[in-house]
């Protein structure tokens, strides 16, 4: 071997050494990600919640931009040199990741071809197919309260932009529910000095104030109007309405509470909201209700006892008893794990499913280190039969189990406001992995 040749293995072995380390790197990182896919199919934990990325595999270059953009964390994984959705049911639908994708491989989508998901049909400024309404927030399928709050404020800005400024004895807008995107639009209502009317059955919050105690609900900053950037980091329920009654009060943003939109009819120039204390004749509509609706029931022999309730508010209030959670979505189980914190407590969670599929991973993982721990009495594919005053009667494992109850939580959902918008005039569509 001549010298111009060994100087040519001295510069390019430093290369082939590379190279192989990401061979190395690259091959065990697909090999993870193929396992945590598998993982995920055997368990039946394959269905996003909402919102999530689709990926054209013919567009995708596999540069792995998506996967680094994720804030959630190995949702996205390169197998075969494409990316792929190894983690579906730990995507809460940041949308991050279609923002870094260089070739334009990914879409979000809502729904899977399995588990439809009714979303109403919007326009980009977000109106209606009832011209006049608009939608935002989590009625239109964005739960996360960052997407909802900004979606509350661009949906502020696109109505604002129709409103006929000589019609002077009609509201310009109604804001309905004072929840992340409700609060959001007030706030841009009031900036953008517009005549507006917000209407809340409940509290300031809206779904976000049913949440248990300590529950994290924003992991990124936001911009609010009028007050700007909010940056917030792991903020609970509690650190968030706080932050929100203080800019209620810096700011005078108008709300009226425990006022319940009962309908919407059309008029000339607009509408008119009919509410469970008055009436006002708006221009246009805003809604901003949330998909909680009605809380599903289970349909069973002693449902209707004041023990049973829908949600947790106070983990603490079952301090010393026996309680039973069911349900198998994350608030279900932040339920069950929450009330299991309190001293003296014996808590069950019963799900009729094989498998937390709709939970968030670290749900899932938390409900597991309890059950391992003794701390939590799981029944998966089980169902309840009978609510008595002092028990409990569960099929599981196909043999009927009696257990002492003192508290029942059906966290099973809400039938959604899907019969009053299809009344008003409003389309909705079941996505099956559609946009």
């Amino acid at each position: 071997m001549d010298q111009e040749q060994l100087q040519l293995l001295f510069y390019a072995l430093p290369m082939i050494l590379v190279f192989a380390v990401y061979i190395a790197i690259y091959k065990k990182r697909q090999s993870s990600n193929i396992q945590v896919l598998k993982s995920n199919v055997k368990s039946g934990l394959t269905e996003p919640a909402s919102l999530h990325p689709k990926i054209n595999y013919s567009l995708c270059c596999g540069s792995g931009a998506c996967i680094s953009a994720c804030p959630e964390g190995d949702v996205i994984g390169l197998i075969n040199g494409k990316a792929e959705l190894i983690n579906p049911t730990k995507c809460i639908g940041h949308g991050a990741c279609k923002a870094a994708c260089p070739t334009g491989a990914i879409t979000l989508v809502f729904g899977t071809e399995k588990r439809g998901l009714e979303i109403p049909e919007v326009s980009p400024e977000f109106e209606t197919s009832v011209p006049g309404i608009y939608i935002a927030g989590e009625l239109g399928g964005m739960g996360l309260i960052r997407n909802a709050v900004t979606q509350g404020s661009q949906a502020m800005d696109s109505l604002s932009k129709t409103l006929n400024n000589n019609i002077s004895d009609m509201l310009d807008v109604v804001i309905i529910g004072a929840g992340p995107a409700g609060f959001a639009a007030s706030l841009g209502a009031m900036d953008k000095r517009i005549k507006y009317k917000t209407l809340e059955q409940d509290t300031l919050g809206g779904t976000v104030a049913h949440f248990p105690r300590g529950k994290i609900v924003m992991t990124a900053p936001v911009t609010l109007p009028i007050i700007g950037k909010v940056k917030f980091t792991e903020t609970t329920k509690e650190t968030l309405i706080a932050f929100w009654k203080q800019v209620e009060k810096k700011t005078g943003v108008a709300i009226n509470y425990q006022e319940r939109m009962e309908d919407i009819q059309a008029i000339e120039n607009g509408f008119l909201i009919k509410t469970s204390k008055n009436e006002y004749r708006t221009q246009k509509v805003l809604l901003t209700i949330g998909r909680r609706g009605t809380p599903r029931k289970l349909g069973v022999e002693g449902e209707n006892k004041p023990k049973v309730v829908y949600s947790l508010i106070d983990p603490s209030q079952y301090e010393g008893q026996h309680v039973l959670v069911v349900g198998g979505g994350d608030s279900a189980l932040e339920a069950a794990t929450s009330i299991a914190d309190e001293s003296d407590t014996t808590v069950s969670l019963s799900y009729r499913s094989e498998s937390f599929s709709r939970a968030k991973e670290k749900n899932r993982n938390k409900v597991i280190q309890y059950q391992e721990a003794g701390r939590l009495n799981v029944m998966m594919s089980s169902n309840v039969k009978k609510i008595s005053n002092e028990s409990v009667l569960i099929e599981y494992r196909d043999q009927l189990h009696e257990l002492p109850n003192d508290g029942v939580i059906i966290c099973a959902g809400g039938v959604l406001p899907t019969p009053f918008l299809k009344k008003i005039g409003i389309h909705v569509e079941a996505k099956y992995g559609t946009e």
